[in-house]
């Protein structure tokens, strides 16, 4: 009854709103502003827990987050009021402070991530616009409890005349404090709106920027009529870009520059003039070398400067300074010295990797240089050449189902869990699953749940990719389990063939289903710490890439394999080809993201022009020239319009923490060790910095040398000293 008045009492706000626009192709529909009289959290969750997607509709998210995003802003409000109340007869400290943001923000974040659930899901039930809406007013409803200048002063008064703070309650002191720093609120009040002009004109910047490389990208569209210049590249490739997806052997075919395609066109197409067509094109979108009203490195100064004021501001001398703040590795210093000690070893190999396939090329009838966009066609044309290796027939062992039933299977024993399907739960969409985790050695209550949606409702991210979304954290005081989704955007199965995955794909699975395991299993108390709260941006994919690691792993790989038709067991061939496929150019992919990582701290702690950076930093890392017109900092959207600036290292000392921790499962049993990793790195979220749970891990801080061994980057013989 109370879902059918809250869909009423929006149905009525919807239509009071509504208004259009007129552009080019017609008329858009600009979404409601969301009301704040709308519906409890009960329209949308069932009495255990689980909410109710097979009724929720957007007019209930949007009441629910009104209210809700409210009740937060309002708690906020009280506190305040609390503290400045002389007449209060006991002081507010942080402990009721944390417990009642911790009550009031539980429903809040639960209809925020069924928000993100249905969105990533299929956004047809809710539309980017309305998304967007309530992605807004629940961040910004969030944030206001780390943005009030009266809480933080409280917490910090306690917390630095306070002995003895019980660790995990200083952690999340900790946390306030740092946040309250970096929204301005230790500025006074001219400096502080000096803060929200620069954070106003950086958003603008940032749109910007982002905006002209999806149109550069958009405007883009290769076409193709030869079949010979497609022949090779696989069946689901050939299907996204054909004119005609059920006809895909018919051309004409289409290559747009989303990446994946691109990726896959340099690796399948013989002929060097196209590939290297589609790879400048890809190189100078959004710069002054294509179309001038499109450039972006104005955009890219603007942005570098405007994040430099704002460290400056609130006291930093660099952009990367600041952004250090919350970082595992803690100092920039830290960071070139693991760039130096990888590419000590990753630089000479790429150098031997690159001569080799010059001549295997040579031997083959090439006659040129080989140049950027030779490379990952002719390292194909190795591997199958010197090892009989061939992707599509690596697929066929890896069918979706079975990977997935292997993967969990595989999880229950290593981390002493159990993981069972609930046919009854409330899904999206009917090939959505879910599954309810429970403890193995306690059986009777599940400690968390999540749903798994494989199939993409409308291809519109072009490539496949995987989220884990998080649509409850773990919250003792709202009663919440920890409760995600996992969405992916595989093709769905035609003609009784399961989906096969390649190794990208299995790459992916691993990771998203490592991160999952790190939202389930936490155990730490409060919702802001809990999962993957707090966890250093640098750390954050550790526990995912932990798990992908176990692709170099024998008994995993059998695991989760078996030949799609006949279910044969993998034969060892094929797993020594996907060892092989990690370490063929190991030295050269290295080096690209050494690169890629030191050019995004250069570029936030250096004055000089992005070119001239560019210049100073590539031969430093690569072999192969760089091209004259070569302006890819220009469309990097993840650094200036995302959130990895000065953070871009981040994924590869992911990497390295990562293979430092498989390295442990390989010197002792993989149970007993699975057993300790789930009691550190799975169990403590952010209530424990990374670098303590590492140590409690592995007794020690961590070295670069396991990751450059599982690269065969490091002879077994060879060690690495002061690491």
């Amino acid at each position: 009854m109370l879902s059918t008045i809250c869909r009423h009492r929006n149905l009525i706000s919807l239509h009071r709103h509504i208004s259009t626009t007129k552009c080019n192709k017609g008329y858009i529909v600009l979404v409601p502003e969301i009301g704040e009289d709308a519906c409890s959290i009960e329209a949308l969750v069932k009495p255990d827990g689980l909410p109710q997607f097979d009724t929720i509709t957007i007019e209930t998210c949007m009441g629910a987050i009104g209210q809700q995003a409210l009740d937060v802003e309002n708690t906020v409000k009280n506190l305040e009021k609390q503290i400045n109340d002389k007449q209060q007869e006991d002081n507010i400290d942080s402990e009721k402070i944390f417990k009642e943001l911790d009550i009031v923000t539980g429903p809040l974040d639960t209809t925020w991530g069924i928000a993100k659930a249905l969105y990533m899901g299929n956004s047809t039930l809710i539309p980017t616009k309305a998304y967007i809406n309530i992605h807004d007013r629940a961040r910004n409803a969030r944030a206001s409890k780390f943005n009030n200048k009266t809480i933080y002063e409280t917490i910090k008064k306690e917390y630095e005349e306070t002995k003895n703070i019980e660790p995990e309650k200083s952690r999340l002191m900790e946390k306030y404090l740092l946040e309250g720093k970096l929204n301005g609120l230790t500025l006074s009040g001219n400096d502080s709106d000096v803060l929200k002009e620069i954070l106003s004109n950086l958003g603008m910047e940032r749109a910007h920027f982002k905006n002209k490389v999806n149109t550069s990208v958009n405007n883009f569209m290769h076409n193709i009529h030869d079949f010979n210049l497609v022949r090779d590249f696989p069946p689901s490739v050939l299907e996204s870009i054909a004119a005609d997806p059920n006809q895909p052997q018919n051309g004409p075919w289409r290559v747009p520059l989303q990446p994946q395609t691109v990726k896959s066109f340099l690796k399948y197409c013989p002929d060097r003039t196209e590939r290297w067509n589609i790879w400048q094109a890809n190189n100078r979108k959004a710069s002054g070398q294509t179309e001038k009203s499109l450039e972006n490195s104005s955009h890219l100064e603007k942005i570098r400067a405007l994040r430099k004021r704002q460290a400056n501001l609130l006291g930093y001398k660099s952009y990367v300074e600041m952004s250090m703040q919350t970082k595992m590795i803690k100092d920039v210093g830290n960071a070139k010295q693991m760039f130096a000690k990888l590419l000590q070893y990753a630089g000479p190999r790429q150098s031997v990797e690159i001569q080799s396939l010059q001549e295997f090329a040579g031997e083959s009838g090439f006659e040129h240089k080989l140049d950027q966009y030779d490379i990952a066609y002719w390292q194909r044309k190795y591997l199958r050449s010197k090892f009989g290796l061939n992707e599509d027939t690596i697929r066929e062992f890896f069918p979706l189902p079975k990977v997935f039933s292997g993967l969990f299977k595989f999880c229950e024993n290593l981390f002493h869990i159990k993981i069972l399907e609930r046919n009854s739960a409330a899904v999206w969409h009917p090939n959505v699953k879910y599954y309810d985790v429970y403890d193995a050695s306690e059986s009777a209550k599940p400690i968390g749940g999540f749903y798994v949606d494989c199939y993409s409702k409308e291809n519109r991210f072009g490539t496949n990719s995987g989220w884990m979304v998080g649509i409850k954290n773990r919250n003792v005081l709202a009663g919440n389990t920890p409760l995600c989704g996992l969405v992916f955007n595989f093709h769905e199965p035609m003609y009784g063939k399961p989906y096969l995955l390649n190794i990208d794909d299995l790459r992916m699975v691993f990771k998203t289903f490592g991160t999952t395991l790190q939202h389930l299993l936490t155990q730490a108390n409060y919702t802001d710490l809990s999962g993957l709260s707090n966890i250093e941006w640098d750390a954050s994919q550790v526990s995912g890439q932990v798990l992908v690691n176990f692709l170099d792993n024998d008994k995993a790989l059998k695991a989760i394999s078996g030949h799609y038709a006949t279910d044969d067991p993998i034969p060892e061939k094929v797993i020594d080809n996907i060892k092989l496929l990690k370490k063929n150019m190991a030295g050269y992919n290295l080096c690209n993201e050494l690169y890629f990582s030191d050019l995004d701290l250069e570029l936030h702690q250096s004055d000089a022009f992005w070119l001239d950076i560019v210049k100073k930093l590539w031969p430093v890392y690569q072999c192969l020239p760089l091209d004259k017109k070569d302006a890819h900092p220009c469309s990097m959207v993840d650094i200036f319009s995302g959130d990895w600036a000065a953070a871009y290292f981040s994924h590869l000392y992911s990497k390295v923490i990562a293979a430092d921790i498989y390295d442990a499962f390989c010197d002792k049993s993989p149970e007993e060790t699975g057993k300790r990793f789930r009691e550190t790195f799975l169990s403590s979220g952010g209530s424990v910095c990374t670098a303590e749970v590492f140590r409690r891990f592995r007794g020690r801080d961590p070295s670069v040398e396991a990751l450059l061994k599982s690269l065969d980057l490091l002879h077994q013989s060879q060690t690495i000293s002061d690491l």
